[in-house]
């Protein structure tokens, strides 16, 4: 596998640009000094509930996440997650509950990734997607895969231990691969879902499967799905993406073959695209392109050579 040129600098891919958090993981068993880092008069703390935390427009125009003093944070001693420590010295916490708290000023409000990922400063996303992604994985392993005894939370709400068997269970990331195929005229290939819109296309991508390389997932995915085959892989970029527990892996792909055949299952159309003609179908609305926070909206970039244009905004309630 060859490595793509870093063209993602000028515009970092959302989620992944440094927030200056050093996760410091060493902590995270040291009960004492958690304990005095929640109690800190500077720690922040702020809720996650079903992958939404409360966001707010600030005065200078910028968005950032709600967050409060500890002594102002909800009571929960059990669903508390260390996330890191700032470069001034500040803690983070998040704390899981069934609901976002509620807001005397009435000025917040509840937002995903999907929102959110977009408005907040590489601080604040990289605190979110952290806390999103422990909450998911909290909610779906609860129970020990081996005994079924329930689990109980250790490590900062990094680890769920076995108190019947012993078993140490880690937060699960699931690799995907997503690319960018390219064909002998330089066409771009995009696909449609079958449960997507009309209209909405993005690139291929799917699940790495077990003893399989990141380029014969590729190849396996882009034939599986579209009956194109696919020849030199290169790798781009990754991004976090827990929806809701990957990490994505970008690729530029260069077909080998043209002509297309959907599976109907998961793609019901895929059509080659030039830049004129992908112009022109934004223009038209003809294609609707991928939200802006997606890897995908990236890659295509790449190839495209200019920022896409913006879909309408996503409202996650």
């Amino acid at each position: 596998m060859t490595t793509w040129t870093d063209r993602t600098a000028d515009r970092p891919i959302p989620l992944t640009a440094p927030g200056g958090i050093d996760r410091e993981a060493h902590h995270r068993l040291d009960e004492a000094w958690l304990a005095a880092a929640w109690s800190h008069p500077t720690t922040r703390v702020f809720v996650v509930s079903g992958g939404q935390v409360l966001i707010d427009d600030t005065a200078n125009g910028g968005t950032e996440i709600v967050m409060t003093p500890t002594f102002e944070a909800p009571d929960t001693e059990v669903h508390r997650y260390f996330l890191g420590t700032d470069e001034g010295g500040v803690r983070y916490f998040a704390l899981q509950k069934d609901t976002l708290p509620g807001r005397m000023d009435q000025s917040a409000r509840p937002a995903g990734l999907r929102e959110a990922g977009l408005l907040l400063s590489p601080r604040d996303a990289g605190l979110m997607v952290h806390a999103v992604a422990l909450e998911n994985w909290q909610r779906m392993h609860r129970f020990c895969s081996r005994c079924a005894e329930r689990t109980q939370i250790a490590a900062a709400g990094h680890i769920r231990r076995c108190p019947a068997c012993g078993a140490e269970h880690y937060p699960r990331t699931d690799p995907a691969v997503i690319m960018a195929v390219t064909d002998e005229e330089d066409r771009l290939l995009l696909g449609r879902q079958v449960h997507w819109p009309e209209g909405r296309f993005s690139t291929l991508a799917g699940f790495v499967e077990p003893g399989e390389s990141i380029e014969q997932s590729v190849r396996r995915e882009v034939f599986e799905e579209a009956g194109v085959t696919v020849g030199d892989v290169e790798y781009v970029a990754s991004q976090p993406w827990p929806f809701p527990s990957s990490l994505m892996l970008g690729f530029m792909a260069r077909a080998t073959t043209a002509e297309i055949n959907v599976d109907g299952d998961e793609i019901e159309e895929a059509r080659w695209f030039s830049r004129d003609e992908l112009r022109a179908a934004f223009e038209s609305g003809e294609v609707i392109p991928p939200y802006g926070i997606s890897i995908a909206a990236r890659l295509i970039e790449l190839w495209y050579g200019k920022p896409l244009p913006k879909p309408l905004p996503v409202r996650e309630s």
